[in-house]
């Protein structure tokens, strides 16, 4: 698949994926949502590809869906009625679904607006970094929306009820060092460091035991719906299948040695 509106690079076992429509503010459209979920498939599949960082080109990350496209060809139902759950169904959700499922680390740098679906997806990332100007904006409600994208999923179990609330009722920016202190993205950094943090991260990621990371992935995604009875079994599952690993003989073989690991991934 070529891509239009998306860049995408490998650079040291790290995919690079980038939002790029910055004249727009890099805002979604279904051909963008098309290609960034052919991107992660294709990061997925490649063995070279530990991790992965996405951003967008620009000052932002994103501005969320794109209105003006929706608006000139508008997503319908077979009696003619507008319907704005096809493009989730279609494209934002098998997206969010992919990154979640997938067994490699996601990392979202996070520059400039994060917007609507855009915030979403950005915090759905597994690492969320975000530039000091940085700030997220559930939009939705200012032009008579709910939040989507996983928004009403992900707000609550993070940050709780009431401030999920404030942010979806109220449709107000949150400046990147409030998102760091409710626990909503895992670190800021000076704009001009963003890339350079993301992609030092990534490349520890992607040398890491990645047997390991694909499970610690799964377990806790799985601790949300799970009881504490099937969570301690998936646990046991899990753990068994890493301590098959030939990643955790040599890690464990670099810890009695007191030397660093040379993870292979296997």
């Amino acid at each position: 698949m070529s891509y239009q509106d998306i860049l995408y690079a490998v650079e040291d076992g790290v995919a690079h994926i980038s939002m790029n429509r910055p004249k727009a503010l890099n805002a979604m459209t279904v051909e963008l949502m098309d290609e960034l979920t052919d991107a992660f498939g294709r990061a997925a599949d490649d063995d070279a590809v530990g991790a992965i960082i996405i951003t967008g080109e620009g000052r932002a990350f994103s501005s969320g869906a794109d209105l003006d496209a929706s608006s000139a060809n508008p997503p319908l139902d077979v009696k003619g009625r507008l319907d704005l759950g096809y493009p989730l169904d279609r494209y934002y959700n098998p997206l969010l679904l992919k990154m979640r499922d997938l067994p490699k680390p996601v990392i979202a740098a996070v520059n400039g607006l994060a917007a609507g679906a855009g915030a979403n997806v950005a915090l759905m990332a597994d690492l969320t970094i975000a530039g000091r100007s940085a700030y997220f904006l559930q939009a939705f409600v200012n032009i008579g929306l709910i939040p989507d994208a996983g928004g009403t999923w992900l707000l609550p179990r993070v940050i709780g009820t009431q401030r999920a609330m404030g942010t979806a009722l109220l449709g107000e920016r949150l400046p990147a060092d409030k998102a760091l202190e409710w626990g909503l993205i895992w670190d800021i950094v000076d704009d001009e460091k963003l890339m350079e943090t993301a992609q030092t991260l990534a490349l520890r990621l992607a040398k890491g035991p990645t047997v390991a990371i694909s499970r610690i992935k799964r377990a806790i995604h799985a601790s949300a719906q799970n009881s504490l009875e099937a969570q301690l079994d998936l646990e046991a599952d899990l753990q068994r299948e890493c301590g098959r690993s030939e990643d955790f003989l040599e890690g464990s073989m670099a810890f009695v040695q007191k030397r660093k690991p040379n993870f292979k991934g296997r």
